[in-house]
Formats: structure tokens, C-alpha cells, sequence
């Protein structure tokens, strides 16, 4: 891409297409760069179908984000989300580098929004802020990458995105981390194209803070690094300074994530020290990750591949390293996943990084569906086409349960224990979303914890005749692959009945 930053800067400045094509469909390029007040930023926008579509794609995604936003039960991991930003900045930090696998960031800021209170919606509200703000930013990345229209078929694409409206309403880092990360590749492929000083520092920045929001994070980050090597591979060889904007990146990134990537590397140790108990392997992360990207459907995944690979070709006639950086942050990120896959669990919302870049890849399809129809308004019922696919999954997203109901569970729960009873939970863990809605003050209960067949016989041996209430789900078989504590269940306890994927077990 940066070897034609001189013919494309012109291109920008001078030339406009008509409506659908591959530049800015009759409006002209705003300058690059330059600082803009309110009063100019309406007046962009009135001037601007574009933005005005952004605008409105905005919106709906906030709607989108913030609807129903607590209306779920909190499950096992924003259960820990509030159990990490409860403790003090110090303690949430003595807590990474004690070995929880996921960086302080987002706990630090979850424990100021703790300020507002503990509800469902409190929690998540960070995160379905920063995933509205996530749509504006594609379309930028889009727009520098390419041209406007890319942008607005990104951003609709990402705005309706039931993959990222699922974790922007979750109350953990993967939508953050996208925000951040999304900043970055923005900064990336300006500075590729510009090898502006402030651009590379300011990748290298946002590159950081996306890495202390979540380190898988680092996996993006070092593809894009060897992208800038590559392709500058021929410069940097004739002339070593060619490679300093580029270092400068580093530099900042090293800096600003240098106390984090000291405990990443024991951290990783400790990951991959033996195989996964959960998550996926092989192809099935390949597939998966394609899968639920694509709005949870095989039909619509199939589509969006053709469509990507439609767009990487016209990006290889157009612009060759275009193309080649498209090909190189997807299948990188895969083969990375892929070998990792079998030390570390691996999980598609690992790569929420990749919604940028495949829908990017999809977009530069469009002067190809363009010319097919030439039709100025195209690139709207294209948009539109965006919001239709997803219309069918959001139907049944915002009406059935998208997370086990600890709530439910913990109230029909709370009417059948008595004073003195025991409530095992299996995992010891599971607690945590538990005790988020159950207090066994109120009933006398006492609340234990068990792993293993032989856990739960001691429980009953230490207390002979009491009535017993066990909470399992599936994540026993994480902690107990052995299948232990269930076979020690199926004999010694009765099955009562289950709620989503919790059950529940009595004492025979």
C-alpha cells in the first residue's frame, strides 16, 4: 500500500466517482487530517449522504447495544468481572500477575463504573458504549483503506452484527478490546499509506491499550507489525532508516505495555504448560470463528466468504497491497490460532479482532456488485441488505435467554432449600454467578464447593443426614475431565431438573 501513497494522495484530493463506484460516489474528499470544529462536523454532515447514513447507523447500533441491555443473568465470567473490579486498583493488578489470565484495563475501568452501582446493566454498559463507538471507527478504517462507500458497508455490516451486539452487551473486554484495536489498524493503514511520525506512534499506542484490554490482542498487533516489515522489507534493506517510523511504533507499544509484557510471558508459560480442558481445536476454530462472525448462520457464512474473497480480487486489480494485507490479517491470525489451539483454550470471541478486516473484505466487493447494476443508490440497498440478514437472529436474540438464568435458577432455588440444608456447587466457581442472586443467609443454608467424586463423598461423610442440593454445569467436566463427580452424582443424588445449562441434583 505505501507504494502508492503519492498517486493515491492526488487521487483523493482531485478525483470523485459516481455514485456506487470506487471512490466517493460525486462528494467530494474532505481534507486529510485536518482538525475540524462542531461547526464544520455538522456541516459535513449535512453536506454528506454518507455521513448522514453513519449517522444513522450509529444509532441504530446504540439501540441495538443498549436494548434489553440487563435484561440476561450475569453468567460465570461477568460474574468474575465483578468479583476482579471490587478489589482496589492494586489488587486488581496483584491479581494478573498472580495469575489471571486476562489484563487489569478493563477491570480498572469496570471499578469506576462500580460507582454507579452492581446492576446487569451498570456492568455492561462500558462495553455496549465502546462497541457503538467501534461502528464510526470501521467506517473510517474503511473510507482510508479504500473509499467512503467501503466504509458504509463495513459500518452497517458491523452495526448489525449479531456477534458483536452479543459481546457488546457483555460485560467482559471483547468489545473494548475491538474499540481500541479497531483505533489502531485506523492509525495502521494511514500510516502505511502516509509514513507520518504521528500515525506509527499513534498505532503503536492504541496497539497498547488494546493489549491491556486483552491479550490475545498481541496475536493482531504483531500480524500488523510483520505486515510493515514485509512490505518495506525492499526499502529497509537499501536504507535501514526507512524501518525508524515503523521502530518508533514499536518503541511506543514496548513502553506503554512494558510492566504487562513481563507477566504476559509467564502467564503464557502457565497457559500452554498442558492441553486444553475446553474451548476448541483444529479447524473447528476456523470454522467456528467464520461461523459465528457471519450471524450464526452456515448459508450467510458461505455468502460472506464469496464475497470476501470477490473483494480481495478486485483489490488485487485495483490495489495489489490492498489485497495482500486483507490476505494477511486473516490467515495469519488463523495459523496463529491453529497452533496455539492445541496448548491454550481457544474461543471465536478471541478473534472479535478479525470483524474489521472481514468486513472490510467483504465491502471491497461492492464495485464489482456495483457494476453489475450500476445504480447510483446501490450502495444504500446494500446497507440495507446488512440490517435485513441480521433481522431474523435479533428477532429471537432480544426474546429468549442468551445466558444461563442464574437469576430463575436462584429463586426457584431459594424455595426449596430449608435452614440447615448444604447447597454443593460443582464447580466451586460456579459460585460466583450463584451468589450474585442467591444469599443463603436468608434460608440458613450452607454453601460448599466440590471437583471431584472424592470431594463430594468427604462433604457427606463431614455431614452425615443432611439434605443436599447440588449446582452442576457443564464446566465440571473442564475442572473433572474424568467424569468423577458426575458418575459419583448419577449414584449417590437424584436429578430434579435444570434451568438453560444449570441442574440441579438432591441427596438420594
Amino acid at each position: 500500500m505505501a507504494k502508492k501513497q503519492g498517486k493515491r494522495k492526488k487521487r483523493d484530493e482531485t478525483e470523485t466517482y459516481d455514485g456506487g463506484g470506487n471512490r466517493n460516489a460525486g462528494i467530494p474528499a474532505p481534507p486529510p487530517s485536518q482538525p475540524s470544529s462542531s461547526g464544520t462536523i455538522i456541516s459535513s454532515v449535512r453536506s454528506s449522504r454518507h455521513l448522514q447514513v453513519l449517522v444513522g447507523l450509529t444509532i441504530a447500533g446504540l439501540l441495538l447495544r443498549f436494548y434489553n441491555l440487563g435484561a440476561n443473568s450475569l453468567w460465570l465470567d461477568e460474574a468474575s468481572t465483578l468479583m476482579f473490579a471490587r478489589q482496589s486498583l492494586a489488587g486488581i493488578w496483584e491479581s494478573t500477575a498472580g495469575g489471571e489470565f486476562n489484563p487489569p484495563l478493563f477491570y480498572w475501568l469496570e471499578h469506576a463504573i462500580l460507582l454507579l452501582g452492581e446492576s446487569e446493566f451498570v456492568l455492561r454498559f462500558l462495553p455496549a458504549l465502546l462497541g457503538v463507538l467501534t461502528i464510526p471507527v470501521v467506517y473510517f478504517v474503511g473510507k482510508e483503506f479504500k473509499d467512503q462507500n467501503v466504509g458504509l458497508i463495513a459500518a452497517a455490516l458491523l452495526a448489525f452484527s449479531p456477534f458483536h451486539i452479543y459481546y457488546s452487551q457483555e460485560a467482559r473486554a471483547y468489545a473494548p478490546m475491538l474499540f481500541f484495536f479497531s483505533l489502531a489498524l485506523l492509525f495502521y493503514v494511514r500510516a502505511n499509506r502516509s509514513d507520518e511520525v504521528r500515525s506509527w506512534a499513534l498505532f503503536g499506542l492504541f496497539s497498547a491499550v488494546s493489549f491491556w484490554m486483552h491479550f490475545y490482542a498481541i496475536v493482531p498487533i504483531a500480524v500488523l507489525i510483520l505486515h510493515a516489515l514485509v512490505t518495506r522489507a525492499g526499502a529497509i534493506r537499501h536504507d535501514i532508516l526507512s524501518a525508524k517510523n515503523t521502530a518508533i511504533a514499536v518503541a511506543v507499544f514496548a513502553v506503554a505495555s512494558l510492566p504487562l509484557l513481563i507477566v504476559t510471558a509467564s502467564l503464557f508459560l502457565a497457559r500452554t504448560s498442558s492441553a486444553p480442558t475446553f474451548g476448541m481445536q483444529g479447524l473447528d476454530v476456523i470454522y467456528q470463528t467464520l461461523f459465528q462472525v457471519s450471524g450464526f448462520n452456515d448459508l450467510i457464512m458461505a455468502a460472506f466468504i464469496v464475497l470476501f474473497l470477490i473483494g480481495v480480487a478486485v483489490m488485487w486489480r485495483d490495489d495489489r497491497n490492498g489485497a495482500f494485507f486483507l490476505i494477511f490479517m486473516m490467515s495469519l491470525p488463523f495459523v496463529a490460532s491453529l497452533i496455539l489451539s492445541s496448548r491454550m483454550p481457544m474461543i471465536p470471541r478471541h478473534l472479535i479482532f478479525l470483524l474489521p478486516v472481514y468486513f472490510i473484505g467483504i465491502a471491497s466487493a461492492y464495485p464489482a456488485l456495483h457494476a453489475l447494476v450500476r445504480n447510483k443508490k446501490a450502495v444504500y440497498a446494500v446497507v440495507a441488505a446488512a440490517a435485513l440478514i441480521s433481522t431474523p437472529f435479533l428477532a429471537t436474540y432480544y426474546t429468549t435467554p442468551q445466558k444461563n438464568d442464574w437469576r430463575g435458577f436462584s429463586a426457584e432455588l431459594g424455595g426449596m432449600t430449608g435452614e440447615g440444608d448444604l447447597i454443593v456447587v460443582l464447580p466451586p466457581y460456579m459460585a460466583q454467578p450463584l451468589d450474585y442472586y442467591y444469599g443463603n443467609a436468608t434460608d440458613g443454608t450452607l454453601e460448599l464447593g466440590a471437583n471431584t467424586g472424592s470431594d463430594l463423598e468427604a462433604i457427606r461423610e463431614q455431614y452425615p443426614g443432611r439434605e443436599t442440593f447440588y449446582v452442576v454445569t457443564w464446566d465440571i467436566l473442564a475442572v473433572d475431565p474424568t467424569g468423577d463427580a458426575l458418575n459419583w452424582l448419577d449414584k449417590n443424588a437424584e436429578f430434579v431438573g435444570q434451568r438453560m445449562g444449570i441442574y440441579l441434583f438432591v441427596s438420594a
